[in-house]
């Protein structure tokens, strides 16, 4: 029986036929990368920590501890809410309103329609119906750590004594760090609705522009050596594009200058 066996073993090859031995071919394995996952998000009930004032707009929550949020109280005050369990977000009374003013204040609006404001004795109110001085804040970032600013220059913290929110020290310690979260899809490109042209410092701005517009055949770049700072103030006036048909034409270097 083992010499019928090793008889039949291989496969039956007739005269002038190769014995081709089938080769499997191994399919490459490919390493996909998984998808980076904020463990820090997610054990907040996907609210994520901002980074940069810009991300401060829409619907936040004031984190001071872990898990503990700033709470809009009916009376027009706030404290420092309960903590919330890992994976939970902040409740409904702890998510604010939050609009971005420029570059560097942002204003928070509760729950109840009000704004938060830094009143003179320290504390921190929700009773206002519009924007001014006092309901202006700024966001502080240094060395990955962050804090609120007040008009009055003082910073946001929780009174030891009542758990209230106040603004009372000139000073940021370490009972002045917060984090602000947000639920807010982030913008994968935030320069996507910004031409071109205008992307880059208001240097560069200028040059592209000077090279859309030329009108000499030899490419060389005529910039206007003026002082550059009547651009910044045009941009904040809303002057801009004016002003750098104003420099192009002192170098005659625009198709569209007389």
């Amino acid at each position: 029986m083992s010499e019928y066996e090793q008889v039949r073993g291989g496969k039956l090859v007739l005269k002038g036929e190769k014995n081709k031995s089938k080769k499997r071919k191994h399919k490459s394995k490919r390493v996909h990368s998984a998808p980076k996952v904020d463990a820090d998000c997610v054990t907040h009930g996907n609210w994520w920590k901002v980074t940069k004032s810009e991300e401060i707009t829409g619907p936040v929550a004031i984190e001071f501890g872990k898990h503990t949020y700033v709470k809009a109280l009916d009376n027009g005050l706030f404290t420092l809410g309960a903590p919330h369990d890992e994976g939970e977000g902040p409740s409904p009374e702890e998510i604010l309103t939050a609009v971005l003013i420029d570059e560097r204040k942002v204003a928070f609006k509760s729950g109840y329609g009000k704004y938060l404001s830094a009143e003179k004795d320290g504390i921190v109110t929700g009773r206002s119906d519009a924007i001014g001085a006092m309901e202006q804040w700024e966001p502080v970032f240094e060395s990955g750590k962050m804090a609120l600013q007040s008009y009055s220059n003082c910073f946001m913290s929780v009174n030891d004594e009542d758990d209230a929110i106040i603004a009372a020290d000139k000073k940021a310690g370490s009972a002045h760090m917060l984090q602000i979260r947000s639920q807010t899809v982030k913008d994968v490109n935030p320069l996507k609705d910004v031409p071109a042209e205008e992307q880059g410092a208001l240097e560069q701005v200028e040059i592209n522009y000077v090279k859309k517009f030329q009108k000499f055949q030899d490419k060389r770049l005529r910039i206007c050596k003026e002082d550059k700072s009547e651009l910044k103030k045009a941009k904040e006036e809303g002057s801009f594009h004016e002003t750098l048909l104003d420099r192009r034409s002192k170098m005659k270097a625009d198709r569209y200058c007389k």
